[in-house]
């Protein structure tokens, strides 16, 4: 070969050479595909047309949480990374090489605002990892859902929408939200239901934020008020009774109003009333069981069937205890029996009664205790009007003032008795109605006076000796302990004489009986004596034709008395 020959041929060869680390280079960092020849322990050997095999770490292709499901001769893209490493080998990536393609692909839909398809597969700091095919994304925590999710495990590991919120190739960072993609949805959903919603619909829905008023319901995309009177028939205190927030629920809407797009909602009306024929079920008068569930200071709710609740007044709670808080007479949740007083179905109210269905006392008492008998008891109270005693039934009897003693005034008499003192007494009066009886301690023994209230008559005139001069009238007493009373307007006949006043204490007058009670009490009048005598007198000693004057006739008459004296 001649030396010109010689220098062409090599000028080819380094040309060859040149080209051939030219195409080498052009390889590193592409995406080429090649072929599966064997799976090892930590490598996959895929075979790219190259001079040499190149491998790539198996755990590449179980990324985003997907399985490594490959076998030999299977076709994939591949990332060159280096062409030729120490070994002779070269250096792929299959991670580089779908996160390349998705990337394109990235950029594409984000340029157009598409929803993108991923998987979440990891959690990391404030948020959460997605696979979008070969890319991976940050997922915000506050962008999983429009409301916060406790456990998100369901959602890993099943494809999901999301919406491209950023995306930084250099930095190799991109940001998805799936929340965007659920109000978006909602929103649709939302002007569809608004569309479409009509008062006495049924949906289904779920239960999102409880108060102390109710709960707020997701009808999808729409959220209604669930009253806590509308959630069961029977009483709810709380909602959290009833409901908890998740909780898949069907409501009726009650009320709906388009232009604020206030949405209310009932759970219990798609249950039957159970206050329809109320009257016909709990006929006035009859006696039932029923639950206590509710305790206030005017009394206790008694519930008698799921959603029929009745009320028994403090009033009518006990016989004998009536200044006492509902809670020391029931509890809550105590089966008790009771009986309906009243029902009024249109205010769904019935009243109902706890101490009738006990034995009332004082109609116990009247049944074993007849007027006129002689009981014994210890002395409950003093005051200022008399002595209370226990009787039968944790009830008690009055002895007023004057049924004390015959000899003495009531406030003296009242002195001689003790609290806790045991006494007996007579029965004088039982008033069932008024819950009121009426005892007597003088009247164990003889009335003193009696005699001599037996020879006095209604119309006769007695002589009186004033006791006391009160502002009302004054005091008096006949024949010796006979007491006595003559009211201010009996005092005289003439109103300018008419004064308490100009009586004294000893003094004597005499006075016409007008009355005399059961215990021998006589209302007397002055007044009425002077009328008396001066009708008698002109009786007497008046007449058309004497010519005598009124004085005259009067002055006579007084004479003639006196002469009598």
């Amino acid at each position: 070969m001649s030396e010109a020959q010689t220098a062409a041929s090599k000028e080819d060869f380094a040309a060859l050479l040149n080209e051939s680390f030219a195409n080498n280079e052009t390889i590193e960092g592409s995406v080429i595909r090649g072929t599966v020849i064997r799976l090892d322990d930590d490598y996959i050997l895929v075979d790219v047309g190259l001079k040499s095999e190149g491998r790539i770490a198996l755990k590449e292709f179980g990324r985003g949480g997907r399985d490594v499901s490959l076998k030999s001769g299977d076709r994939v893209d591949v990332y060159v990374e280096r062409y030729e490493d120490r070994d002779g080998l070269i250096i792929l990536s299959r991670d580089k090489a779908r996160r390349e393609e998705a990337w394109n692909v990235l950029e594409e839909m984000s340029t157009k605002n598409s929803r993108v398809e991923g998987t979440i597969f990891g959690r990391v700091k404030g948020g959460f990892t997605v696979d979008l095919n070969g890319a991976v994304a940050f997922l915000p925590g506050s962008q999983v859902d429009i409301r916060p999710v406790r456990d998100i495990t369901p959602l890993m590991g099943s494809p999901q929408q999301f919406q491209i919120l950023k995306m930084d190739r250099a930095r190799g960072n991109i940001v998805v939200s799936r929340r965007a993609v659920l109000e978006e949805t909602r929103a649709h959903e939302r002007s569809k239901l608004m569309e479409d919603l009509k008062e006495g619909q049924v949906l289904d829905g779920v239960v999102k934020n409880i108060t102390d008023y109710g709960a707020f319901v997701d009808l999808g995309g729409v959220d209604g008020l669930l009253h806590v009177t509308d959630i069961s028939w029977k009483r709810v205190n709380h909602p959290t009774e009833a409901l908890s927030v998740g909780q898949q629920v069907k409501v009726q809407v009650i009320r709906f109003n388009p232009e604020t797009q206030r949405i209310s909602l009932g759970m219990k009306q798609l249950e039957a009333d159970p206050w329809e024929g109320v009257a016909a079920k709990y006929p006035v008068g009859a006696k039932y069981t029923g639950r206590v569930t509710n305790i206030t200071d005017y009394g206790a709710f008694v519930e008698l069937e799921a959603g029929v609740e009745g009320l028994v007044h403090v009033s009518e709670m006990s016989w004998t205890k009536k200044n006492v808080h509902p809670g020391k007479i029931v509890s809550t949740s105590q089966e008790v029996e009771v009986m309906v007083l009243d029902v009024d179905p249109e205010k769904r109210r019935i009243s109902l009664g706890l101490k009738q269905c006990l034995d009332n006392p004082w109609q116990s008492f009247r049944d074993k205790h007849t007027v006129g008998s002689t009981l014994e008891g210890e002395i409950k109270n003093i005051t200022e009007f008399g002595l209370f005693v226990g009787v039968d039934g944790d009830i008690d009897g009055m002895v007023h003032l004057s049924d004390i003693s015959y000899d003495q005034d009531g406030e003296a008499a009242l002195k001689n008795f003790t609290k806790g003192q045991i006494v007996k007494a007579k029965v004088l009066d039982v008033d069932v109605e008024k819950e009121r009886i009426s005892l007597g301690i003088k009247q164990l023994g003889e009335d003193p006076h009696a005699a001599a209230a037996g020879d006095l008559k209604k119309g006769q005139i007695v002589t009186c000796v004033v006791r006391q001069v009160v502002e009302n009238g004054i005091e008096v007493t006949v024949n010796d302990g006979l007491q006595g009373f003559i009211k201010r307007n009996e005092l005289a006949k003439e109103r300018s004489e008419q004064r308490p006043d100009r009586f004294a204490v000893g003094e004597k007058v005499d006075a016409r009986i007008i009355a005399i009670d059961s215990k021998h009490k006589l209302t007397l009048s002055i007044k009425a004596r002077e009328v008396e005598e001066e009708k008698a007198a002109m009786a007497e000693f008046g007449s058309a034709d004497s010519g005598a004057s009124l004085g005259d006739i009067l002055g006579a008459a007084l004479k003639a008395k006196n002469d009598k004296k």
